[in-house]
């Protein structure tokens, strides 16, 4: 076989069809969660702490003084925005509930689908094969 047979080969194995299916639907998860974020969490927060956004907290380096975030940058001032890092935080901890979530109703479903299948019968035991081949062989 060729590289690109080959090539092609990988590509078709369900490994790789479902780590590139995980992809395409984590990507659009996150965009689900984000929207979550900042259209509905986000805006609570900012109720509950009294408007306070976040993204525009910063600390200049250089002692002065700016009106926001924007005229710190434009005047050159090394900058550092931990109102990103809190925002990065609460995106981090909501996402990772939201997966929680999810994988948590899986496991309880895989559970109940485990209870109602029926237990598949019993064979004979390695032991009892082996004896088998071993009587056939003899004959």
């Amino acid at each position: 076989m060729g590289f690109f047979s080959d090539f092609k080969a990988s590509l078709m194995k369900g490994d790789v069809l479902s780590l590139a299916t995980a992809v395409v639907i984590g990507a659009a998860f996150g965009k689900v969660i984000n929207s979550v974020v900042t259209d509905v969490i986000m805006p609570i927060i900012g109720l509950i702490t009294g408007g306070i956004d976040f993204t525009t907290k910063f600390i200049t380096l250089d002692g002065k003084t700016y009106a926001n975030l924007e005229a710190a940058q434009e005047a050159g001032a090394a900058v550092i925005t931990y109102g990103n890092l809190v925002q990065a935080i609460i995106n981090f901890v909501i996402i990772a509930f939201f997966v929680f979530v999810i994988l948590r109703g899986a496991e309880a479903t895989k559970k109940k689908e485990a209870a109602a299948a029926p237990a598949a019968p019993a064979g004979p035991s390695q032991e009892e094969l082996l004896i088998q081949i071993r009587d056939l062989l003899k004959k």
